[in-house]
């Protein structure tokens, strides 16, 4: 039970589940306790005789269509990204799906401390903690980050079209997205320590840099601008306007 704070550990209990639930990343992935638990507050529309209580692709895939539909149709705020990390057994991904129906069916806040980083549900904090010689390939990003589920459930979306718009996610742009991280990242590695990587600074980069001449030229020096200018005007005519009767005099002499 890793994960959950003391008081949806006590909801849980007091729901009276069929199954005991030891690791929800297991528990929940192939959605019959979600199933339940939605059935104790929406037992019209929730009628557990639809949902099996086993581990198959096939299964989990039509237990959780029927309840992606429910979810959509009383318009819950539940990440779809919670969803199908959910049914693939991503770390943290239940936590954060159970944490959300116990907002929304008890209207209670779960008191708990944010994460620095947004969960993403890859091992991407995981690699930054491990040493530069240890850290994963393109190849073993996709390996880690990449489910047989989630190929399997693709191919099942390509041969189906009746299936809502959020079951469209192609394996290739899962895989291309893991690949482009995965690519900034050691882009990001290379750029904070050069040494490691025996990167060279270029000709361009040792040269002394210098202020652009366009610059200077075209820009006006700060004694020639409209504000000094009249400031100095209205100064001369204050200092000429006290004086006006002796330079008079010098002149007729």
């Amino acid at each position: 039970m890793s994960g959950l704070t003391r008081d949806i550990l006590k909801w849980l209990q007091s729901l009276d589940l069929t199954t005991q639930i030891r690791n929800p990343k297991w528990e929940f992935s192939n959605g019959y306790l979600v199933a339940e638990i939605f059935s104790w507050y929406y037992p019209q529309e929730i009628q557990m005789h639809s949902f099996y209580n086993g581990e198959s692709l096939a299964q989990k895939n039509k237990n959780w269509y029927l309840l992606k539909n429910f979810i959509l149709r009383n318009s819950f705020d539940i990440k779809m990204e919670d969803v199908d990390g959910t049914i693939h057994c991503r770390e943290g991904a239940a936590v954060q799906l159970v944490e959300s129906m116990y907002e929304i069916l008890t209207n209670k806040r779960v008191k708990k401390i944010l994460p620095e980083i947004e969960t993403d549900y890859t091992d991407f904090a995981y690699q930054q903690r491990l040493p530069m010689h240890a850290r994963s390939t393109a190849s073993k990003a996709v390996k880690n980050n990449l489910r047989l589920t989630e190929i399997l459930a693709d191919q099942n979306i390509i041969t189906s079209t009746a299936k809502p718009d959020w079951f469209a996610q192609r394996t290739i742009l899962k895989a291309q997205k893991i690949i482009n991280d995965h690519i900034d990242h050691r882009r990001q590695e290379r750029i904070e320590d050069p040494k490691r990587f025996g990167i060279k600074p270029s000709l361009g980069d040792r040269c002394v840099r210098r202020a652009d001449l366009s610059q200077k030229l075209f820009s006006e020096p700060s004694h020639l601008t409209v504000t000094s200018d009249l400031q100095s005007e209205l100064e001369w005519k204050q200092i000429w306007s006290k004086y006006p009767k002796k330079c008079g005099q010098f002149h007729n002499y």
